[in-house]
């Protein structure tokens, strides 16, 4: 322990054993690169020395080689920080951990994340609900020791979005939540309170919308006052079509600045969406629900259909005369893609038979 306590001062490395079989290794994001490097090659010890070749690194964070120092043999799995994974990674995920805990009784999986430890308790708690399928006394007690670790060490630091997407894994397995195959035609997003982002009060809201971290919407740039308006409505017609998993992301543009803020950040899937209108509280909105820029009463619709075409009987919800509106999406401020360097890369190393592995459930077989 004392090498471990050694690497835990030098780059703040978490070295957990959630149970005797799970180990998370966790980096923040501020780790400089070099201490960062020469712990991996003394963490990479540490575990061949325990575990031998027993063990599989599971990569949570960005795509690295240096990670490969820790074990030859990396399943990449990641997403972007902060962020929830598409819900068919987290089976995925779950079930290649399942696969490789049952091959042997000395198998050891390693979770290693460089960053926000969200990403750990996406994938713990989900492995949680998935372990609760096939019960028995042992893993009883890890399932104990996985809720401790979930709610000690990583609720304080979660997103809502990654607790919405562990309530549908755990949903969709149990059968509590019924998949919804309907297409969905997303017409209106609506903030009900206006965010305090200018110095004068109000914001210059504008969305980005993607589908499965690729963009497939951006909408113009709203000019809002805080004491001209109670809300603001962004109308989208024809309405955009939303299948699977779904990130919409409203920035701020700031005022004569080349620079943005995220305002709110929302990710949801469309299978666990039942309901024409769907309105996410500040509680339930990514950044922004400790936001105090975003007032406490504050809300965000989404105004669905079954169709394309516009809804009748919504012309109140137009903004008033004060709200002006610049479709200039041209600008490079607007396009640019936090996400681009996820999106580039092949999700090649999760191979063969790990690769896309059927679904847990028969209620998820369908999706």
């Amino acid at each position: 322990m004392s090498l471990t306590a050694a690497m835990e001062s030098s780059c703040e490395l978490d070295l957990v054993y959630i149970t005797e079989r799970i180990i998370a290794v966790s980096y923040p994001s501020t780790a400089e690169e070099q201490s960062y490097s020469s712990n991996l090659r003394e963490v990479a010890h540490m575990l061949k020395s325990k575990h031998g070749n027993n063990y599989v690194l599971f990569n949570l964070s960005e795509r690295r080689r240096d990670v490969n120092k820790l074990h030859p043999k990396v399943l990449d799995f990641g997403w972007p920080d902060m962020h929830t994974p598409a819900l068919e990674k987290i089976c995925s995920i779950c079930k290649a951990m399942d696969t490789w805990l049952n091959a042997a009784a000395h198998n050891v999986v390693v979770l290693h994340n460089k960053g926000n430890r969200g990403r750990l308790g996406v994938v713990v708690a989900a492995y949680m609900h998935y372990s609760n399928i096939s019960a028995s006394a042992d893993q009883a007690l890890d399932r104990f020791a996985m809720k401790r670790f979930y709610e000690d060490k990583v609720v304080p630091v979660g997103q809502p979005s990654q607790k919405r997407y562990i309530h549908y894994f755990s949903g969709l397995l149990s059968g509590s939540i019924k998949m919804n195959n309907k297409p969905l035609f997303l017409h209106h997003v609506i903030m009900h309170g206006i965010p305090n982002f200018e110095s004068k009060g109000g914001c210059r809201p504008f969305l980005k919308i993607y589908q499965a971290m690729q963009p497939v919407y951006t909408s113009g740039i709203y000019n809002v006052q805080g004491d001209s308006q109670t809300g603001i409505c962004i109308t989208i017609e024809p309405g955009l079509l939303l299948k699977g998993d779904i990130l919409l992301k409203c920035y701020h543009k700031k005022f004569r600045s080349p620079t943005r803020d995220v305002i709110f950040r929302v990710q949801f899937h469309t299978c666990a969406v039942h309901d024409l209108d769907v309105v996410f509280g500040k509680e339930d909105l990514d950044e922004a629900f400790r936001d105090d820029r975003f007032p406490e009463y504050g809300k965000v619709e989404f105004v669905f259909s079954y169709g394309p075409e516009k809804i009748q009987g919504m012309e109140h919800l137009e903004n008033g005369p004060s709200v002006s509106v610049d479709y200039n999406t041209s600008d490079p401020l607007i396009r640019w893609d936090s996400y681009e360097n996820f999106n580039i890369q092949r999700e090649e190393s999760a191979e063969g038979a790990w690769a896309e592995p059927p679904l847990p459930s028969k209620h998820l077989e369908k999706g």
